[in-house]
């Protein structure tokens, strides 16, 4: 199958927020969209751009969001934090050990990104176990789920994309190419039109459009 390419359409930038010079992960509540900055966990208002809420937590690779709970790269673990005390409820172990990149929730499961490892393990939230993996020809960074496609950012060799493979069997369906000079670290879908992509190399997010389907 041949994979459909197409030029990223870069619709909007945010930040760089105080105190982060890279964003790690990124993830959407449904109204806000968060950017792990390393030491803290920024929320902004997408319409704005403007921070609302700052949590200050380890958040050195990818974040995500079941609905109640942010669930959080740091390091060898992934914390599940309460976003309205910002604190850590429980702690599991990170699937990478520490080589760990993006990460989203996702009927049930946490799916995280194993940067340099090229792979994506399906992950049981209560324990780490992984229940399954999902191979990459490519450095995997931000991972997300949206409609039922899976959708996961690279970076490698100064260059950056976002894909959507198939799930099954990793098999890239579409990519869209990031401009020269932009990296994606960070991923995350609104559930609607937008992907939210973290620059690892200047703290800003990007909106990025996500492609009509018929």
């Amino acid at each position: 199958m041949n994979t459909v390419n197409h030029p990223a359409e870069i619709v909007r930038e945010y930040g760089p927020f105080e105190g982060g010079k890279s964003i790690a992960g990124v993830t959407h509540d449904g109204q806000r969209v968060w950017a792990a900055t390393g030491a803290a966990l920024v929320a902004f208002d997408p319409a704005s751009g403007e921070a609302q809420q700052r949590i200050e937590r380890p958040c050195d690779a990818g974040t995500a969001f079941d609905g109640r709970y942010l669930w959080q790269l740091a390091e060898a673990r992934i914390d599940k934090i309460d976003p309205a005390t910002g604190s850590v409820v429980a702690s599991i172990p990170a699937p990478g050990q520490g080589g760990d990149s993006g990460m989203a929730w996702a009927e049930g499961s946490l799916w995280v990104g194993q940067h340099r490892g090229r792979k994506i393990h399906q992950i049981d939230p209560a324990t780490g176990a992984i229940q399954r993996t999902i191979e990459s020809n490519r450095f995997v960074t931000g991972v997300t789920w949206v409609d039922g496609e899976l959708w996961h950012g690279t970076w490698e060799d100064d260059a950056s994309e976002i894909r959507r493979i198939d799930p099954a069997d990793g098999t890239v369906l579409e990519s869209l190419q990031m401009p020269a000079g932009t990296n994606v670290s960070g991923l995350e879908s609104d559930g609607a039109e937008l992907f939210y992509a973290g620059d690892g190399g200047t703290g800003k997010v990007r909106a990025v459009r996500r492609p009509r389907r018929a």
